[in-house]
């Protein structure tokens, strides 16, 4: 069993347990069921439940950081598709995901290795303010590999898709700062004259008066 103050205070039994929980006004936690024999916990019940929902938060931004995200590339590509490439390596690296980029030579484009090297050095370059290469570009076989890691949040800039989306919502509420001056007032109905076949009629409109008696009336007796 586990303490208050996290010590270890042996094996004890459940009357004991349960007691000591009382008397520090805690609740008494099994945190190891299927241990032989079950370790149990004083602890508070809503303290104990934050903590778990913190190590799990922590342990997913680990297994987050910890994907890959592959672009391929080629010693040909066109500048508007480099450019989109960029874009998704620059959302990979702010979703703190880490970007292996290859470049891969078909055929005779071996002989010329030094456009893939270019292709490579400007597509780093267009990512710099996200993310850095773990190690230089190296030529692997017939083709180029190089690792990115993301930059500190700190340290890294925005992601340029919010900015996106952000002027997306102004663009469909233009009306939205519109001033209160300029509305112009609705304009007033003439007021509409009732007929009198839609006038409720007196009777239906107070039907309690026909059993109301006065005071002065002598009751009738009945036949």
């Amino acid at each position: 069993m586990i303490g208050v103050d996290n010590s270890q205070l042996g094996v004890i039994p459940l009357a004991e347990a349960l007691n000591l929980a009382r008397t520090h006004a805690v609740d008494l936690v099994e945190i190891a069921p299927n241990a032989t024999p079950p370790v149990c916990r004083l602890v508070d019940f809503g303290k104990y439940r934050y903590e778990l929902s913190k190590k799990e938060k922590e342990s997913k931004k680990h297994q987050h950081a910890n994907k890959v995200k592959e672009i391929q590339l080629s010693p040909k590509i066109d500048p508007h598709d480099l450019g989109v490439k960029v874009m998704h390596g620059v959302e990979f690296l702010c979703d703190e995901m880490k970007v292996k980029l290859t470049l891969k030579f078909r055929g005779r484009e071996m002989a010329h290795k030094e456009y893939g090297f270019q292709v490579i050095d400007k597509f780093l370059k267009e990512i710099l303010p996200w993310g850095t290469p773990d190690s230089p570009p190296k030529l692997i076989g017939k083709g180029i590999n190089v690792m990115l890691s993301p930059l500190p949040r700190n340290k890294r800039a925005k992601n340029p898709r919010e900015g996106e989306e952000k002027l997306g919502d102004e663009k469909e509420d233009p009306d939205g700062d519109a001033s209160p001056d300029d509305e112009t007032p609705p304009a007033e109905s003439s007021p509409k004259k009732k007929s009198p076949r839609n006038n409720p009629r007196p009777e239906a409109a107070r039907p309690e008066a026909a059993n109301i008696i006065p005071d002065d009336a002598t009751p009738t007796p009945a036949a």
